[in-house]
């Protein structure tokens, strides 16, 4: 066999080698030119996209008490995402009574020191339902008063897709959400007015009555 033919074989062998190794990869998953990486690349964001919706709607409080909440400074969405649950509460004006009561049981600093919380907040309205010898007498009564406000307390950060269900609350009973969307019930009779609101370390959710737990 001639020298020139020889090398011209082994060309084509060479070529027919590399074409076999090229469809080899393309067929095992490989990136093998732009046309087959483009849909990968332009899908990627779509998907992204697609997901950062929902998961901003969901963070953004809810509910027609949210218009009473400042619009700046401390007592503000902005301002309370700063603080701890305890210190938060004090500055939003519908949360007064509860204030005075999470200082009458001591429980501020327990409260400012808990991690990733979700906190049941009755407004003060709410406190107005109790008839007043009787919320009178509870506010006197330590053990009492903290046994009905840890019962507000779950010990994990509920999002609004977390909320109905059944929830083991600090105090140790259980209490229960139900709803969808931006109208949700606790226990049945006591409803969100303003949820999802964040603090440094707890979700708060308004409520419109006082949870009592079980005697």
């Amino acid at each position: 066999m001639s020298l020139t033919r020889t090398r011209s074989l082994a060309a084509l062998f060479a070529a027919g080698a590399l074409a076999f190794g090229l469809t080899a990869c393309s067929s095992d998953g490989g990136t093998t030119s732009n046309s087959a990486a483009a849909p990968a690349a332009s899908s990627a964001p779509a998907a992204a996209g697609a997901a950062a919706t929902p998961a901003t709607a969901m963070d953004a409080p809810f509910g027609a008490a949210c218009a009473a909440v400042p619009k700046d400074g401390s007592g503000s969405f902005a301002g309370m995402a700063q603080d701890p649950v305890a210190t938060a509460a004090s500055h939003n004006p519908l949360l007064s009574t509860l204030v005075s009561a999470v200082t009458a049981a001591g429980l501020g600093d327990t409260l400012n020191s808990a991690q990733n919380v979700t906190v049941f907040a009755p407004t003060n309205d709410a406190f107005a339902k109790i008839p007043a010898d009787q919320l009178k007498a509870l506010l006197a009564d330590k053990d009492k008063l903290t046994k009905v406000l840890t019962y507000h307390v779950v010990p994990n950060r509920l999002a609004p897709t977390a909320l109905a269900g059944t929830h083991k609350t600090l105090e140790g009973g259980d209490l229960s959400a139900a709803g969808s969307g931006a109208a949700y019930t606790v226990n049945a009779n006591s409803k969100v007015l303003c949820g999802n609101v964040q603090t440094a370390n707890a979700t708060v959710y308004i409520v419109d009555t006082v949870l009592m737990p079980a005697s």
